[in-house]
């Protein structure tokens, strides 16, 4: 059973459009976290009882340190609580949870749209790590208009930039700039909105590669007992004899053809 782990922030920085990055000391979590997981984070207010679930940006295994790149969601938000944090300071955190991409290909295309750019930098590190060379890892990446994390990603991997504006990258989304840059790959790994992992689900399908696909979805407890963040299945699940999983134990990350969008 996992425990709440009281983490210290290291730094916090300000992206612009409510994005934020936030390092935290947190040795016992980032321990055994990898690429795809995520913490769900308490806020130190009394009248907001669930955490927030926030997937992992980064892992710094030899120094005991998560990062957390987050879009504040309101002023009365919780992640507004947390983007007011500053150095010194604690927060609780339960943690790693849930399971990442664990299947690792020889010429992978990360796919990141929206706040679900994040978890791809520490796939792409990931891979990296396994002796990947830039030109072997692609990441395509899909901003509303400005970019971040740009100069990260293009440390281990190479880069393609896709925009809704057409400010940063080409005009379009991710799948656009799979077809516009030609770029070529043996699997899919993705986390965006639902409508992002259903045509990368198709585009999949339609390369005959396989496809890893991280859902989003509003979570309450976190570690699978609410049975409040399911998503629809093609089996029949074994906890709850129905065709749906939980995204918060059984993944977030999914082979694609394993669930229904």
């Amino acid at each position: 059973m996992k425990e709440v782990e009281t983490a210290e922030v290291i730094s916090q920085e300000a992206f612009g459009g409510d994005i934020y990055s936030l390092w935290l000391d947190a040795p016992v979590t980032a321990k055994t976290a990898h690429a795809g997981q995520f913490v769900s984070v308490f806020t130190n207010d009394s009248s907001k009882l669930l955490p927030r679930p926030i997937s992992l940006c980064e892992v710094d295994h030899e120094n005991g340190r998560l990062r957390l790149v987050y879009r504040v969601t309101g002023e009365t938000a919780g992640t507004k609580q947390f983007s007011l944090l500053t150095e010194g300071e604690t927060i609780d955190i339960l943690g790693p949870l849930g399971n990442g991409y664990s299947e690792f290909s020889k010429k992978p295309i990360l796919l990141g749209g929206g706040i679900g750019i994040p978890p791809m930098l520490e796939l792409a590190k990931e891979f990296a790590g396994q002796g990947l060379a830039k030109e072997d890892i692609s990441v395509v990446l899909g901003f509303r208009d400005a970019a971040f994390l740009l100069d990260e990603f293009e440390k281990v991997a190479t880069v393609y930039l896709t925009s809704d504006s057409g400010n940063t990258g080409i005009k379009g989304n991710v799948i656009d700039g799979i077809h516009q840059y030609d770029v070529k790959g043996d699997a899919l790994y993705a986390c965006g909105p639902k409508p992002m992992l259903r045509a990368v689900k198709a585009e999949a399908d339609a390369k005959g590669i396989p496809a890893w696909i991280s859902l989003e979805e509003r979570m309450a407890c976190g570690i699978g007992a609410c049975l409040g963040c399911v998503t629809e299945t093609k089996d029949v699940d074994d906890h709850s004899k129905v065709h749906n999983k939980r995204i918060c134990k059984d993944g977030p990350v999914f082979n694609a053809e394993e669930v229904v969008l």
